[in-house]
């Protein structure tokens, strides 16, 4: 989307309702967000009540390319510059810790915060606008917790409804189109650089790989003690259909067994593979960006085909599916056992 295409009226309103406390939909490169101003307890503890997510699950603070992440965090370590400059504004949250004058609401109680710059237009417009670029916007995914996260403006509408001023939990929904990522940030921990190094949270479009070549080392797999972050609890993105994850070989026949004992199966798989007989099926692409891309919009698709369970192709378990493979075990994680439990006969 180019500048041109913006709608400055819109993106000027929802920056006004933003500064009046109340929660705007906007599109990131990532997934859609549902803000509210990070400053204000009030209107973050509207996020956590409009999704149902827990107190403790800490947001993500979204800034202007612009915005001074010294008014938001403290003791920055040279580590979070480089990976600023390399990877701002783009789909990575740097957790830090987090200056004392910011409420703790967008932390879960924590004394780090998480942070990212968003690359898409719209999100950059919204975030110059807001408090003339001074503000940060908390943003999780905007949905109910746990669901599957949105990439467009109607997958937020299908949430929470149409806007209602004073009404309902949204004043507004910035369109934005499609994501372009599909998942959400790369989440990676410097709060604690001195004891632990740079921990990885979440995976996902910037790789591990990509974030050594920049401050050489790897970001180590969470501890006990890592802070908590958005999206990391173990059942998350998932559908209302159970999910369970069949590796190819395995696929045709377990959709005929199903479908043997009367059971329907809805069918992700990628496009190398071949066709199998499900109540419905989606090809999406053979390559992992292109496949974030379409991830989350397919699950809702076969969410809505009306099957017993969700059958998805398992991916690759190189790197580049790491962030891919990430959500998808997560919507599969409330499931196991009920692919079994369909497959066993009846007595």
């Amino acid at each position: 989307m180019s500048d041109m295409t913006l709608d400055r009226a819109a993106i000027a309103a929802a920056a006004r309702l933003l500064e009046q406390g109340k929660l705007v939909a906007f599109p990131t490169e990532t997934v859609y967000g549902l803000g509210a101003d990070a400053e204000n307890p009030q209107a973050v503890a509207a996020i956590y009540a409009a999704k149902g997510r827990p107190a403790n699950h800490p947001v993500i603070v979204h800034l202007a390319p612009e915005g001074d992440i010294g008014y938001w965090a403290v003791s920055i370590p040279a580590e979070a510059r480089k990976l600023i400059d390399a990877f701002w504004p783009g789909p990575l949250t740097l957790i830090l810790k987090r200056a004392v004058h910011i409420p703790d609401a967008v932390s879960g109680g924590q004394d780090s915060i998480g942070l990212r710059c968003p690359s898409h237009p719209v999100a950059q417009a919204l975030l110059r606008e807001f408090k003339s670029g001074r503000g940060g916007l908390a943003a999780p995914s905007a949905n109910k917790f746990g669901h599957v996260s949105p990439t467009t403006a109607q997958h937020v509408q299908d949430e929470f409804g149409e806007p209602q001023q004073g009404q309902g939990p949204l004043a507004a929904i910035l369109d934005g189109g499609q994501s372009d990522v599909g998942i959400e940030s790369t989440i990676v921990d410097l709060s604690r650089m001195a004891s632990h190094g740079p921990v990885l949270l979440r995976p996902g479009h910037i790789s591990p790989q990509q974030i050594a070549e920049v401050i050489g080392s790897m970001p180590a797999l969470p501890d006990a003690a890592a802070p908590r972050a958005s999206g990391t609890l173990e059942a998350h993105y998932a559908p209302a259909t159970p999910v369970a994850l069949v590796q190819s070989h395995d696929l045709a026949e377990t959709v005929r067994c199903l479908a043997n004992g009367g059971k329907r199966a809805a069918v992700m798989r990628r496009g190398e593979s071949e066709p199998v007989g499900a109540l419905a099926q989606l090809v999406l692409p053979s390559e992992p960006a292109a496949y974030a891309h379409e991830l989350y919009a397919a699950l809702r698709e076969m969410d809505a085909a009306a099957a017993d369970i969700i059958l998805v192709e398992t991916p690759p378990a190189d790197a580049a599916w790491q962030g891919v493979n990430d959500r998808l075990r997560r919507a599969a994680h409330d499931s196991t056992g009920v692919l079994a439990s369909l497959l066993r006969p009846k007595s």
